[in-house]
């Protein structure tokens, strides 16, 4: 890990012409577009997705996005990814007990976790060692500040590039910013009596999916991609979604759900 991790209890100070210029203009049109979208935003799922496009989209490095939740329990899971490998990198962590997305994640940690070589990363041995087997170089996990004290839940946004050195102090200022404008609209939520229940963790893990439909839907959606995509009968493609999620050791509607937004997920079942 870069030496600047033992100092990240608080966010990178901006370079002095930056402080001087004031953020792009490209910058700050997007981030008037993220408000807006966020305001519109009406459940926590729907807050993470637009955060981490939006980081996907202004981070020219972010290969891959994701969201960390660790609940009250010390438990560790993933409510929103950009991209099916987003969300096994988070899984990869969760399993080895180690990583930058657990440690930004944690209420005690650090205010981001970064490495620019996971290639020789030694903080998290294993997580880097699979990270880069799977063409990962560099991780950038950020901090979310959640409210109230006790928070339900503490969080982390994860950029994920396959560049080596590619999350820079500008890609930081970034993810510092838009972590700021999640945690606003988290807050904003929480105190809305309306959606408070949004926090509640079977809805924030499926978001508006689970709403809109029912688990049996869900896994007939994924059953039919593998049909499709594999030449599978139906029970074939039952089979290989059941045998998945046990090897993965992830729910079956949770399965479902990641291969029904990403259907190229099929061939890797």
């Amino acid at each position: 890990m870069d030496d600047d991790r033992s100092d990240t209890c608080s966010p990178p100070e901006p370079a002095a012409d930056a402080a001087q210029e004031g953020p792009p203009v490209s910058l700050t049109h997007e981030l008037g577009e993220l408000t807006r979208a966020l305001l519109s935003a009406t459940t926590v799922d729907g807050v993470l997705e637009r955060i981490i496009l939006a980081a996907r989209y202004l981070i020219p490095a972010a290969d891959v996005v994701s969201i960390t939740l660790r609940e009250r329990d010390g438990s560790f899971w993933t409510p929103a990814e950009t991209d099916v490998e987003a969300a096994e990198l988070d899984r990869r962590q969760y399993e080895a007990g180690e990583g930058p997305c657990m440690d930004a994640a944690d209420p005690a940690g650090p205010a981001y976790a970064h490495s620019g070589d996971l290639a020789t990363e030694s903080a998290w041995p294993v997580f880097a060692r699979e990270a880069s087997a799977h063409g990962f170089a560099s991780i950038l996990s950020t901090a979310l500040i959640t409210v109230p004290e006790p928070p339900p839940f503490t969080a982390a946004m994860n950029i994920y590039s396959r560049e080596r050195d590619a999350l820079g102090d500008s890609a930081r200022d970034t993810a510092f910013i838009l972590a700021t404008y999640a945690s606003l609209a988290l807050a904003a939520l929480y105190r809305d009596a309306d959606t408070e229940r949004a926090l509640n963790r079977s809805e924030a893990d499926v978001g508006n999916l689970r709403k809109a439909l029912d688990t049996r839907t869900i896994i007939g959606q994924a059953t039919g991609i593998l049909m499709a995509r594999r030449g599978l009968s139906a029970d074939e493609a039952f089979e290989v979604l059941v045998r998945a999620s046990q090897n993965h050791n992830v729910k079956l509607a949770r399965l479902a759900e990641l291969l029904a937004r990403h259907p190229d997920a099929a061939d890797r079942l």
